[in-house]
């Protein structure tokens, strides 16, 4: 039966071809001081940072900038950027980029209404008093952050990876031609991080037939256009169904009137990324076969079952052949789909051994599944977390 929900969602989706044009439109009203935020040099190589600041100077912003931002946002990049934003009394953020740009500008936007030291915010939640305007042009599918309220900033001095928010963006520029430039590895763990987002809202206990048609929608939109996009990187269809699907992998729509889920293989990769900055989708790629594998063996009744509908109704099982054996062939066949779009590698790897899997599993214990629902769909705590690590290598 399906369950109460609240969902905001007050981004404004601004997608197809050629809207970068209404930028001037977007931010008219926001003031004329703006931080522009980005990464490398790829804005610039696509033009897009050209554009944007062509842009800016036609409406008479005063343009200042934060770049080198990184794939894994640390907690030193959004301290630079607040510093500017207080310096020079920022109007608002304009993030060029992925969603980790995105992510550290939504930290930056935060801060800079924040007396102290902008890690405190992730620590403590309810001292967020308010925050800049943010918009945002995108050039990944991946996060899902031009569409959500949070973010995930790295603090390599105490090996954290946390969540901060809220910060919706105002409006969020998605141009399918701007990720063309994206190479075949970071596609794939693009397309990861949106099956994963999608994976940790769908298997759970007790569902709803209208977000497991939702979920089930995304799963196989990614599994069909990754492949494409991959192999050929300038089809706008694959491009554009990409990242039309990757905004809406974290923005609650794929959970309405469902349990509520503890994310587990994002708090798990975290513990990972923090400690040996590997990418983020790539761990997740990694990690999910395990976790799967893990779930169907603890909790076979609750499980089985769902990962068969996933196993019938993305991957074109054969629903005759029952929950226990369709079970096993979706687990095989995520894996497969993992392996087919480039991401072949195991934990060892990256040089990960168990050296720090104890500290991780305590870790994530005590931050990522304090107050969250760790036991919705397979029994998981400090042992499993370790069992699902060490399956990885």
């Amino acid at each position: 039966m399906i369950q109460s929900y609240d969902l905001y969602m007050p981004v404004h989706l601004v997608f197809g071809r050629g809207r970068i044009a209404e930028l001037p439109k977007l931010i008219a009203g926001y003031g004329k001081k703006v931080l522009l935020t980005y990464g490398g040099g790829s804005v610039k190589r696509i033009g897009l940072y050209d554009k944007v600041k062509a842009l800016l100077a036609a409406e008479g912003c005063t343009v200042f900038e934060l770049s080198g931002i990184e794939p894994n946002p640390k907690i030193e990049s959004v301290r630079a950027g607040v510093e500017i934003c207080k310096k020079e009394g920022i109007d608002f953020i304009l993030a060029i980029g992925g969603g980790s740009t995105l992510d550290c500008s939504k930290a930056i936007a935060l801060g800079a209404k924040y007396d102290g030291d902008p890690w405190d915010l992730v620590i403590h939640r309810d001292r967020v008093k308010g925050h800049l305007p943010v918009f945002d042009v995108l050039t990944l599918a991946a996060t899902g952050s031009d569409y959500d309220g949070g973010g995930v900033i790295t603090n390599d001095a105490t090996n954290e990876k946390r969540a901060v928010g809220v910060c919706f963006p105002v409006a969020s520029i998605l141009d399918p031609e701007y990720t063309f430039t994206v190479p075949a590895s970071q596609t794939a763990a693009g397309s990861a991080d949106i099956i994963s987002h999608t994976f940790e809202q769908y298997f759970v206990s007790e569902g709803a037939m209208l977000s497991d048609g939702f979920c089930e929608s995304m799963l196989r939109t990614v599994m069909k256009y990754a492949p494409i996009a991959i192999k050929d990187p300038t089809n706008f269809e694959a491009r554009g169904e990409l990242l039309a699907a990757s905004s809406f992998g974290c923005c609650r729509l794929l959970a309405v009137g469902r349990e509520a889920g503890a994310w587990p293989c994002h708090g798990i990769e975290h513990e990972l990324s923090a400690w040996y900055d590997i990418t983020h989708g790539v761990g997740l790629a990694i990690i999910t076969p395990a976790w799967m594998r893990y779930c169907l063996k603890n909790n076979p009744a609750v499980v089985a079952p769902k990962f068969a509908q996933y196993g019938v109704n993305v991957l074109g099982l054969n629903p005759a052949d029952g929950a226990a054996v369709n079970a096993e062939k979706a687990i095989e066949k995520t894996a497969e789909f993992f392996r087919s779009i480039g991401i072949t590698q195991t934990l060892k790897d990256f040089g990960i051994d168990e050296t720090h899997f104890d500290e991780m599993a305590d870790h994530a214990m005590t931050t990522w599944f304090a107050g969250r629902p760790p036991y919705t769909f397979a029994p998981l705590g400090r042992e499993g977390i370790l069992e699902i690590l060490k399956a990885s290598l």
